[in-house]
């Protein structure tokens, strides 16, 4: 077709902007990879001048799913994952923003490493992938980090990733130095001394198997202690991964007294509960441990009420050696890239949410508290997009994943939602067969 160069017509798609509440049946013009138009308005306008013309057949047309927490092992453990993979497997998932934990090996607590990394992506031109910075040198929650020169360079908020920082001291010190740099600072909300040896949540479940238990309780300990030196320090803090109702609570109270914080959780925290471990199942095993039927229900009333903020896919992959083992032994986490989206979207089908709603904790609200581009149908902004049914049936497949790592906690699971297509800054970076 001929036209201007780089000119694409989304038509006949139902178009979802959850920053303005935006459902309407219409039509998206991408013009040299951003978003030149969009609307109802553009119903049969547009189409003869542009280079493609795109059928959405009344599908859902939304911004790309942005996923604020991810582990993608380069550089490092590249056997487990890398840039290039998890970009492969987050555009079937409709992601086109992954915020990557500090966790790599070297550790990005120097600007070096921060800029292969945003270096690494952009010779992909795939996903976009943004970094935290380290908040304590080499994770060891001791000596703070450069928060300045990493937030100069890039970092988009500031944490030790999968350990807790327990000394209270160099926290609120932390605080202080980040506030002086409007930086954000991400805690893994669990007191270490609770949780040792612990593998999964304390109760009656983990006395019959016989396992190590992690108590509710070393999540709100930490919370409540963090929530008082922000208190008196000030600042932009957020808690990752809240998995239960005293956890959650306390953060409803301190967003309630007008504090600068907000949280996350996972899909895995309102989509299973800790009767997912069955007999022994590694694959279910994740830090924070999945909690008690009660706390999932305290989860999926923290979202619905807005208590919680974001969602993010905790994507942690792993080889077969290291979750293909007896439970106590294997090693924490799930793979999650691919799942995001219809496990997010399972909210609106079970009455939680509404559709847009359910879409803002993976678009708008990481997009604005992370600062980020994206996450909104703007004008002028990157058509960075996902096509997808709300409402195709699907069965997870651990095997067909395009992770590295099959690690997936929902293997076999039927789920509502999946994704057409993918753009990231209009270019298409994964379109289903059946759209072609």
């Amino acid at each position: 077709m001929t036209g201007a160069p780089g000119r694409i017509a989304y038509l006949n798609a139902r178009l979802l902007d959850p920053e303005t509440g935006l459902d309407t049946i219409g039509a998206l013009l991408v013009e040299d990879g951003r978003i030149a138009d969009f609307g109802s308005h553009l119903f049969k306008t547009g189409a003869p001048s542009v280079n493609e013309v795109v059928d959405c057949r009344g599908h859902c047309l939304a911004p790309g799913l942005i996923d604020i927490r991810v582990q993608l092992r380069e550089p490092g453990e590249e056997h487990k994952e890398t840039i290039a993979s998890a970009s492969l497997a987050a555009s079937h998932g409709g992601i086109t923003t992954l915020v990557q934990l500090p966790n790599t090996q070297p550790v990005i607590d120097d600007v070096s490493v921060l800029e292969f990394v945003a270096r690494r992506s952009r010779e992909l031109k795939g996903t976009k992938v943004f970094s935290y910075g380290a908040l304590t040198k080499g994770l060891q929650g001791e000596e703070i980090s450069e928060i300045g020169l990493l937030t100069e360079a890039g970092a988009v908020a500031f944490t030790d990733g999968e350990r807790a920082l327990t000394d209270a001291k160099v926290m609120r010190r932390a605080m202080s130095y980040a506030r002086t740099f409007d930086a954000m600072i991400v805690q893994h909300p669990e007191e270490p001394s609770l949780a040792k040896n612990g593998v999964m949540n304390s109760g009656e479940l983990a006395a019959k198997l016989g396992l190590s238990g992690i108590p509710s309780v070393a999540e709100v300990i930490m919370i409540e202690r963090d929530l008082r030196l922000l208190e008196t320090v000030g600042g932009r803090f957020h808690f990752a991964h809240v998995t239960t109702a005293a956890g959650i609570e306390a953060i409803r109270k301190a967003k309630a007294a007008g504090m600068d914080v907000s949280c996350d959780t996972a899909p895995h925290y309102f989509a299973l509960n800790e009767l997912a471990i069955g007999d022994y199942r590694s694959f279910a095993k994740v830090s924070p441990p999945l909690r008690s039927e009660e706390d999932r229900q305290a989860v999926v009333a923290g979202l619905a009420d807005g208590t919680i903020d974001i969602v993010a896919s905790d994507h942690a992959p792993h080889d077969q050696d290291s979750k293909r083992l007896p439970f106590d032994e294997a090693a924490f986490g799930v793979a999650g890239l691919e799942t995001l989206l219809p496990l997010v979207l399972s909210l609106y089908h079970n009455g939680h949410m509404s559709l847009i709603d359910a879409l803002s904790l993976v678009t708008i609200h990481p997009a604005k508290r992370f600062r980020l581009t994206g996450g909104r149908l703007k004008r002028g902004a990157p058509a960075d997009l996902v096509l997808f049914d709300p409402d195709l049936a699907w069965r997870v497949d651990e095997d067909a994943l395009h992770s590295k790592s099959k690690n997936s906690a929902f293997g076999g699971r039927p789920v509502q939602g999946k994704v057409l297509r993918t753009m990231v800054d209009g270019r298409p970076l994964f379109v289903a067969e059946k759209s072609k």
